[in-house]
């Protein structure tokens, strides 16, 4: 991977980050209080969306966090190395986090008629693209998992012809 893309990523990552972070502590405690004076029956649930919110967001934000460093690892090139397993399982985690918190989301909104179904419909395809992402970091794994085993071989094969020669 160049380096200009590297830098490129990265750069979108802090500009997410920074965008979440505003989300997390300005949007969702102002989303619990207009929640509160717009319906004072719907305050409790208000809160509890703001709080899926920030949980839903953090999740992200972790994810993001542990790209930065499998794309310190690319520039290194230590990718295919065993460490990477464990940022790469900290994001399926996440993804899988996501997923279950947009399922609780959805059974949050779902009672009453405050909100329309189509969002809860939209909240529960929500968490399906989430599952789906965690499998595809999965497969991803799986794949890396192959590669690791080949460098692995490689090198091994290497130091032999290393000691023929």
């Amino acid at each position: 991977m160049g380096r200009w893309a590297v830098l490129a990523l990265r750069v979108v990552i802090v500009l997410m980050v920074a965008g979440m972070l505003f989300v997390q502590a300005v949007m969702m405690p102002l989303l619990a209080a207009d929640a509160r004076e717009e319906s004072p029956d719907l305050a409790t649930t208000g809160w509890v969306v703001a709080v899926i919110g920030i949980l839903g967001i953090l999740a992200v934000e972790v994810a993001l966090v542990c790209v930065w460093r499998l794309l310190t690892m690319v520039r290194r090139d230590t990718v295919f190395s065993p460490a990477a397993f464990r940022w790469v399982d900290v994001v399926i985690g996440c993804a899988v986090a996501g997923a279950v918190l947009a399922v609780a989301l959805g059974l949050v909104l779902a009672p009453g008629e405050a909100v329309a179904p189509g969002v809860v419909l939209l909240v529960g395809v929500g968490a399906m693209g989430c599952a789906g992402i965690a499998l595809l970091v999965l497969v991803l794994r799986l794949l890396l998992t192959q590669a690791v085993a080949l460098d692995t071989k490689a090198t091994t094969l290497r130091a032999e012809l290393d000691e023929v020669i």
